[in-house]
């Protein structure tokens, strides 16, 4: 349950470090997102000499929420923070890695190239 004004950490090597939610995307009285989800986020703090600097304003597709994720089979999945992947235009990862483990739903929800990209999935 991620809702605006949210502080959530970066898992890629877009060069952003910390952004801050201001939108959920999916319609106009959304109020929470969860894993799977798209919110646009203001860059709080960046990596010098990267491509993604402070106040930039991007995408970010939800991968880690600290709120337990309810599975088909009745299993939960939690994880230790709340986690962002960085996207551009298509839907595609701006970055090259992808830190930390990534729930199965990721890929499920059609974002194969970030599920390729993760380390490991949950």
């Amino acid at each position: 349950m991620i809702q605006e004004r949210a502080i959530l950490k970066v898992a890629d090597n877009s060069g952003a470090k910390f952004v801050r939610c201001f939108r959920i995307l999916g319609g106009s009285r959304k109020r929470y997102s969860c894993v799977g989800d798209i919110i646009i986020a203001s860059v709080q703090s960046a990596e010098p000499r990267k491509a993604v600097k402070k106040k930039d304003i991007v995408h970010g597709l939800i991968v880690r929420q600290k709120q337990a994720l309810r599975r088909k089979d009745g299993s939960y999945v939690r994880f230790d923070d709340n986690a962002v992947v960085i996207l551009d235009k298509g839907k595609e990862p701006k970055a090259t890695r992808i830190f930390g483990p990534i729930p199965r739903e990721i890929k499920e929800k059609g974002y194969d190239t970030i599920a390729s990209l993760a380390e490991e999935l949950v």
